[in-house]
């Protein structure tokens, strides 16, 4: 075990260091090139930032992978052997789906491409995933359902890939929320195919962490006027969603006896913002009788800067509330029906955004009166 601790390890600073070092030639040719995200009422950010972050992260995830795997079968090629043939053919299948995101990313980032088109990669990228061996087929009690047919499983999956996978990318509407609450997942995720002995996974989610790190910092914490500022685009959405898509189905497989925790719980705890999120701000689009697809600003960030609350602070009290809800969810699954566990958070969710939308309603209230005395 300590061999895995010390790869898992490795993995995550090789990932640092490329990621680290490609970034900053990214925003080089950016600049070079005027490859800049268009601003406009919508969007946040003010200045001229390239949106091309993700090139970086899914080069820098399989060299790393590749690299430690390579050089475990160097010098331990038993401890390789051992972990390997359960879970390489999955692997390989995931890697393919990543791979025809990247690429649709790439071009979205580049000249844009179609929400159709989207729709049919990630379906694509999906079902290469189910290929893999890497499906739904037991909800752990939810709603009382445990397995089902194999064809149920598979649109299922499909159906959940896709939701992760467009969750993700929808969440990434100001400086570090994506991947602030995508590294929250990955370590967690980590974390739990560690505790298990799936270490090719633990490895993909520490690698995915890695890459995120320096994108955080560029991205949080780079100068717009220095051109040290970056966005992860589609590119870097698309494939962190498909990752975090595929772990969690995987997680799912698990069978954890021994600390009694309800996987189904454990594998959708850190993604429960950005989906609950997005699921709220389809329905509002909905109801107000616009398309689902049409982009607005009626996020959970959106609501908490239409309070006054700077993006600096709204990201990590968004990241906070993530990180809290995974632990809570975690631990009350040993002693709370997963249905119920799910009706709670939900219920806490709807209340939380019917008191911000009260809050922000009273504010405009106050801003109003004031305009006109």
């Amino acid at each position: 075990m300590i061999y895995w601790i010390l790869i898992d390890f490795a993995v995550c600073l090789v990932v640092m260091a490329i990621s680290g070092f490609i970034i900053p030639q990214i925003l080089l040719i950016a600049f070079r090139k005027n490859l800049f995200d268009d601003t406009d009422p919508r969007k946040i950010h003010k200045g001229f930032v390239p949106r091309l972050g993700g090139i970086a992260f899914f080069p820098s995830i399989l060299f790393s992978i590749m690299l430690m795997l390579g050089i475990g079968r160097l010098f331990s090629s038993e401890l390789i052997n051992d972990v390997l043939p359960a879970s390489f053919t999955a692997f390989c299948f995931i890697i393919c789906g990543v791979i025809i995101l990247y690429l649709v990313g790439i071009a979205d980032d580049l000249i844009g491409v179609k929400y159709r088109a989207k729709f049919i990669a990630q379906i694509l990228a999906a079902a290469l995933v189910v290929t893999g061996g890497i499906y739904m087929n037991n909800l752990h009690g939810f709603l009382g359902f445990h397995t089902f047919p194999l064809a149920v499983s598979i649109a299922l999956t499909i159906l959940l890939v896709v939701f992760i996978t467009n969750a993700i990318n929808l969440i990434d509407g100001i400086d570090g929320l994506a991947s602030g609450l995508s590294a929250i997942a990955c370590a967690f995720y980590g974390y739990v195919f560690f505790r298990v002995g799936l270490y090719i996974y633990s490895m993909l989610a520490f690698a995915t962490l890695g890459t995120l790190i320096p994108f955080f910092y560029y991205n949080v914490f780079g100068n717009v006027d220095k051109h040290r500022k970056i966005f992860m685009g589609d590119t870097g959405a698309l494939t962190i969603g498909l990752i975090l898509s595929a772990l969690c189905i995987r997680i799912t497989h698990i069978e954890d006896v021994h600390h009694a925790v309800n996987m189904g719980v454990v594998a959708f705890a850190p993604l429960l913002i950005p989906c609950f999120d997005v699921v709220r701000v389809y329905l509002h689009r909905l109801k107000a009788h616009k398309s689902p697809f049409m982009p607005d600003k009626t996020h959970i960030h959106h609501k908490l800067l239409a309070l006054g609350i700077h993006q600096r602070m709204a990201m990590p009290i968004i990241i906070a509330a993530s990180f809290i809800l995974t632990a809570l969810n975690y631990w009350l699954s040993i002693y709370i029906n997963i249905t119920l566990l799910f009706a709670m958070d939900l219920i806490v969710w709807l209340i939380c955004n019917t008191l911000l939308s009260r809050a922000i309603r009273r504010r405009e209230i106050k801003l109003c009166t004031k305009l006109y005395e």
